[in-house]
């Protein structure tokens, strides 16, 4: 029987660490798994633990903190193939032998609309305000169709209702452009023939 594969992490020398046990501690300290000599990192600085085929990423206190893609976090945070984890001034890359056998079709969408926060699987994407305006609205009512017309009223409303086609249009194509791996064959964003789009989440 072949033994299964384990997540791994490899650092910047090109050395690859295996995530095989319950849980990986990175830090300073020689009892970690992972050791970074690094002041930057804290004696203990991060734990990287699996839950089955989940794998989750959480900091220890850390005085300066464990990134994901460029961004602080604050709570555990589920991993996937391809992250960029960086502990003190240390990057990591993670990389799950399995992803082919995890079902996750579409690309992950995060939008908190107070803070005028978009993030397509965790990257932040920078939209321009009718953009944002556009995807609020669709956000708003997920897998529902909004109509041309409706759509015109949230993201014009100062048109008074004297939006035409095309703009709606190009601007659902300019969406797709940062949304959409594949802007043609779009995952996310949807024509509904004859009646509008809808966000699908």
């Amino acid at each position: 029987m072949s033994e299964k594969r384990v997540p791994t992490l490899t650092d910047p020398t090109g050395r690859t660490h295996n995530l095989a046990g319950a849980t990986t501690m990175i830090g300073r300290a020689v009892e970690n798994e992972i050791v970074v000599s690094s002041q930057r990192i804290s004696r203990e600085h991060a734990c990287i633990r699996r839950e089955g085929w989940r794998v989750i990423l959480e900091d220890v206190g850390s005085t300066n903190g464990t990134f994901l893609n460029d961004q602080r976090i604050l709570e555990p945070v589920q991993l996937r193939d391809g992250d960029h984890i960086k502990v003190g001034d240390v990057l990591f890359v993670f990389h799950d032998p399995e992803v082919t056998y995890q079902d996750t079709v579409l690309p992950e969408l995060e939008m908190d609309i107070p803070a005028g926060i978009v993030r397509i699987n965790r990257q932040p994407v920078d939209l321009a305000p009718k953009e944002f305006e556009l995807l609020a609205y669709l956000f708003s009512q997920p897998n529902l169709v909004c109509s041309k017309d409706a759509i015109g009223t949230a993201v014009w409303p100062e048109y008074q209702g004297g939006v035409f086609d095309y703009q709606i249009e190009n601007l659902v194509r300019r969406l797709r452009l940062k949304l959409e791996s594949d802007p043609q064959n779009p995952q996310l964003l949807l024509t509904v023939r004859g009646r509008g789009y809808k966000l699908v989440l």
